[in-house]
């Protein structure tokens, strides 16, 4: 049961970071510094090569438990934190929060109490109001970090990341680039956390491109461009970024249909001709084939969909590390 006063609000940055500048939380990337972010980054570069070495752990979280909190059903998200946490060495438990407490009424808070008491480490959260993860935070432990992956429509801070090191893989500094952001930009917690560590990371320019309908008011605010044709908003860029299509949390009827948006936003080979010859293809998944993306352009030479994925567990165990390894906040 999670109330309405649990909304996020401004987040100071200092909750997420120590008195000396650690990670504490990673709840969202708005407010942290620029060379936090590159950090992770850094990190990372040392962990994604780790599965094809003889020796396939690192084993700085010996002893410790992560314990993850989907509220929210994303069976490829949470094994991903999985995998992360036991190459890090730590004991994973999963919760699926959404069959047990909460359907006997427990509060949010009762929950992080009784999980308190289980002597955890970590809470990987994952949940279907904005401001969960921050609230468990706010409340729990001091000894307890929680790693927010996923709250409503309001930030997904892991998965920007992982995709911020896979543009930094392929394209090296960020200052150059021309980066667009394409589709259901109104509901999606990524879109949000992408923006916010693109205009950290100084990208050269940043859009937005969807329908009226789906773009948030004001979202030029935050430091982007905005396009409502396909063919202008990707022209010349060097990352095509395409968002899934969030029906499941759409309130009312934003869109004529499926095929419509196709028509006029699906990445197809001929409108990504208008992008850089050497961009290339993203989607944080899972793929809505034929809605947001061809399959030629999702299987195509240009995409690099698969490499975000393997990506994804060495910036986990990046944040990870960070937080409770050796020089950790929670350490």
């Amino acid at each position: 049961m999670l109330h309405a006063h649990l909304s996020p609000g401004p987040l100071p940055s200092r909750m997420q970071l120590t008195k000396d500048g650690k990670l504490k939380h990673f709840l969202t990337i708005e407010g942290l510094p620029p060379l936090l972010l590159e950090e992770i980054l850094d990190r990372a570069e040392q962990f994604v090569t780790l599965p094809n070495k003889q020796q396939k752990k690192a084993p700085l979280l010996r002893g410790k438990t992560v314990m993850n909190l989907f509220f929210e059903n994303s069976t490829r998200t949470r094994v991903t934190f999985e995998i992360a946490a036991q190459r890090l060495g730590a004991d994973v438990t999963n919760l699926d929060i959404r069959t047990s407490s909460a359907s006997k009424g427990e509060t949010l808070l009762d929950t992080v109490r009784n999980l308190e008491a289980m002597n955890a480490d970590m809470f990987v959260v994952r949940h279907e109001h904005a401001g969960a993860a921050h609230f468990i935070a706010r409340y729990c432990a001091p000894h307890i970090s929680v790693l927010n992956a996923g709250d409503g429509r309001h930030s997904h801070p892991t998965q920007a990341m992982l995709d911020m090191f896979t543009i930094r893989q392929k394209k090296g500094s960020f200052q150059p680039l021309k980066v667009a952001i394409v589709g259901d930009v109104l509901h999606s917690r990524v879109a949000r956390s992408q923006i916010h560590a693109l205009t950290t990371l100084a990208t050269g320019e940043v859009r937005v491109v969807a329908p009226k309908t789906l773009v948030p008011a004001g979202i030029e605010k935050m430091g982007v461009n905005v396009f409502h044709h396909m063919e202008e908003g990707i022209e010349d860029v060097d990352v095509v970024i395409m968002l899934r299509l969030q029906r499941e949390r759409m309130q009312t009827a934003l869109l004529p249909s499926e095929r419509e948006f196709f028509k006029l936003y699906g990445l197809t080979e001929a409108r990504l001709k208008h992008a850089k010859p050497d961009a290339i293809v993203m989607h944080p998944g899972p793929i809505n084939r034929g809605v947001e993306i061809d399959s030629r352009v999702a299987d195509g030479m240009q995409s690099v969909i698969l490499e975000q994925v393997t990506n994804g567990i060495a910036v986990r165990m990046a944040v990870m590390s960070m937080i409770m390894g050796p020089q950790g906040g929670a350490a």
